[in-house]
């Protein structure tokens, strides 16, 4: 083993766990990569929920107990994933409050199913926050066009975001917008600042998996050559964009009261292509200020033979331009890839939140008491 993650975190990259099940909670797993990992966080989706409970391993007790209740599948559900991530942030608590409530974090997302309505998603927000009912908890909101004046909303009334399904740099310019817009509505409700945290979760291998796909087609030396490429070209640009945002006079304004910056946070990092080196996607996304939330199998890659040589992200703008420019050149249309990320996201995370309903209402009926 080699001390790569130590030195990630070093570089200033918080690494975060994209995975949770009550097995990793009461198995003391996750207190160990906390211990031994240099794990400050958390990230779920309905697609890692969808995997854990329908394992079964730790859910057969509360599950009988809300068969005897006769709770919808919803509630049961929610009452499920929400006591998931409460022992999660409690596990995590000493390290929110060692990094004053930057790390130590736990996300959870809303109902996949409202991610084209604000003011439901909205009201999702604040029903998940109230249910958590801990400090450290991050509200999962997708960047669609109805999420952007929901995370205005829900920023502005003091609840802390992890804003999630971000592919394209005008997506992300228009997050970074929206979360400045809620810290000024939360500083004029006389809210403390300092008390809210953002990140913002921009898709990395994704990108690479559909514009790979299209340079194939393309077929040409040239168009190989640039396969591998577009993602960290994309999410180093969008690092340029964060630097602009949060070094501006409006920025500014809000720091002088104790806002904290939203930090970027690099998601979907384990590597799809086995052509591709597996630690890709964290050892060429090394920046300050920034999160990575790695499944499983990454951690241990990077742990084991990662390369940490420090910022690999600062200084490679033009080169990350010049990329994006070359496949444009080859007919490969940006603004299509990244649409289509996006509602491919939002439909992936719905069919699984809907597999789980399915599954979950078939043991409410399997543990059903028996009517005397």
């Amino acid at each position: 083993m080699t001390d790569a993650l130590k030195r990630l975190s070093d570089e200033g990259v918080a690494i975060w766990l994209d995975d949770l099940s009550r097995k990793r909670i009461t198995s003391g797993n996750l207190a160990e990569l906390i211990d031994q990992s240099h794990v400050v966080g958390v990230t779920t989706n309905p697609s890692i929920f969808q995997k854990a409970i329908s394992s079964g391993d730790g859910y057969e007790q509360q599950l009988t107990d809300l068969a005897a209740r006769k709770v919808t599948v919803e509630e049961a559900l929610r009452m499920i994933t929400t006591a998931d991530v409460r022992d999660a942030a409690d596990i995590l608590r000493p390290v929110y409050d060692r990094t004053d409530g930057q790390d130590g974090r736990v996300s959870i997302e809303v109902d996949p199913r409202l991610a084209h309505s604000t003011a439901a998603t909205v009201a999702e927000a604040k029903q998940l926050a109230w249910l958590v009912d801990r400090p450290n908890t991050l509200i999962k909101i997708p960047a669609t066009k109805a999420g952007l004046p929901a995370i205005t909303e829900v920023i502005g009334k003091g609840i802390s975001v992890n804003v999630t399904l971000i592919f394209s740099l005008e997506r992300y310019r228009e997050v970074m917008d929206a979360y400045l817009a809620g810290l000024e509505k939360a500083k004029a409700a006389g809210l403390d600042l300092s008390l809210i945290h953002s990140v913002a979760s921009f898709f990395v291998s994704r990108v690479d998996s559909e514009i790979d796909k299209r340079l194939d087609a393309v077929g040409t030396d040239e168009a190989k050559s640039l396969k591998g490429k577009a993602a960290l070209a994309n999410a180093r640009l969008a690092y340029e964009a964060y630097e602009a945002v949060f070094s501006s006079d409006r920025w500014t304004a809000l720091e002088r009261v104790g806002a904290n910056k939203q930090r970027a946070l690099w998601a979907s990092t384990g590597v799809k292509d086995p052509a591709y080196k597996d630690t890709l996607y964290v050892d060429d996304l090394v920046a300050p200020n920034t999160v990575n939330t790695m499944p499983e199998a990454t951690l241990e890659a990077t742990a084991d033979h990662g390369r940490i040589t420090g910022d690999t992200v600062r200084g490679t703008y033009e080169q990350a331009r010049a990329e994006l420019d070359a496949v444009a050149k080859l007919g490969i249309s940006y603004d299509d890839v990244v649409q289509l990320l996006e509602d491919e996201g939002v439909e992936k995370f719905e069919a699984s939140w809907n597999d789980l309903l399915k599954s979950t209402e078939a043991e409410l009926e399997r543990l059903a008491p028996t009517e005397a």
